[in-house]
């Protein structure tokens, strides 16, 4: 990004991608996508389409801002499922997730409310509100024995990065007009791209990406004490979105959809095995 404005180029955000967990036994936190979608809803986002990602064993959803979904960054919010994992996996994920935390004080909860039935708020009653709904995008678990870790990155990096990361952005997207060409273009450079410009179905959404930096994460380790371990982090990607086809009044706009296939490709970026 940083490149991009010193040449003068605009950053549209496009979408955000968020991971959740839809099981029980999240501590204080609402499982799965709910975690999210309590706070968007009220922000006037509303369901656009449901992404199945089989490979993954996760549902991804996409909610678009209703006032303004070309204009406003949608999000991207996936729920994994343990039941589909193995009962060691399951019984390690219950064991971090479950002193998940709630960052939603009742103050914001009345926030919300209000802001959901008046579709507004006074200036100061949004500058109250707004570090708190920041505070729902992180990791609101607490510490993560590496034995634990490493059982969900035996079946899922997905899972494994949640572990780490929490609801915090695994990504966030540049719409660009030419993805291809700023793909060859950020190779010539040498940045860590995925190899392959993900199509979708449609041929109107085209997507690319970064892979994850590398972040120091701390576990507890089988003797008591801790560990510093690097893991993958958030990363970057890039879309193009072309025009959809004209309705019966004339009228078309972007492509606003996903792709399940693009979308389980570009997830892998936050995997620890090259892609």
């Amino acid at each position: 990004m940083d490149q991009s404005l010193r040449n003068g180029k605009t950053i549209l955000h496009d979408h955000g991608a968020v991971r959740t967990i839809a099981m029980a036994g999240m501590g204080n936190l609402p499982a799965g996508q709910e975690a999210i979608t309590r706070i968007l809803r009220p922000l006037g986002y509303a369901l656009h389409g449901v992404y199945p990602l089989e490979r993954l064993r996760m549902t991804g959803r996409s909610y678009a801002q209703v006032d303004f979904p070309e204009e406003i960054a949608q999000f991207f919010v996936s729920e994994l499922h343990p039941e589909r994992f193995s009962a060691e996996f399951q019984a390690a994920l219950s064991r971090i997730v479950a002193t998940s935390t709630d960052p939603l004080t009742q103050g914001a909860h009345n926030l919300l409310e209000e802001l959901e039935a008046a579709r507004s708020l006074s200036q100061d009653q949004a500058v109250a509100l707004l570090p708190v709904l920041v505070s729902c995008f992180g990791r609101r678990h607490g510490e993560i024995t590496l034995e634990d870790y490493e059982k969900l990155l035996a079946e899922s990096s997905e899972a494994a990065w949640i572990a780490t990361e929490g609801n915090a952005f695994n990504h966030v997207t540049d719409r660009v007009e030419d993805v291809d060409q700023l793909a060859a273009e950020q190779k010539a450079l040498g940045q860590p791209m995925k190899a392959a410009v993900e199509t979708s179905q449609s041929s109107r959404v085209r997507q690319t990406a970064f892979r994850a930096a590398l972040v120091p994460r701390t576990f507890r380790a089988p003797n008591g004490g801790s560990l510093e371990k690097e893991v993958p982090g958030s990363f970057l990607e890039f879309i193009t979105r072309l025009p959809l086809p004209e309705d019966d009044s004339g009228k078309k706009g972007l492509d606003l959809s996903f792709d399940s296939s693009n979308a389980q490709a570009i997830f892998k970026m936050t995997s620890t095995s090259k892609s």
